[in-house]
């Protein structure tokens, strides 16, 4: 797996404002896909 994936998810999300929740909302998945990409867990 990237190391820098979710890293890079955290970064962008952040410097935009956008919530996870947000970010979920408008990829169509769940919040806590994101939590999980971003935490490295999953990246599908």
């Amino acid at each position: 797996m990237d190391l820098n994936f979710g890293k890079n998810i955290r970064e962008l999300r952040t410097k935009r404002g956008l919530s996870q929740e947000k970010l979920a909302e408008y990829l169509n998945v769940s919040p806590q896909s994101v939590s999980k990409w971003e935490n490295g867990v999953s990246q599908s």
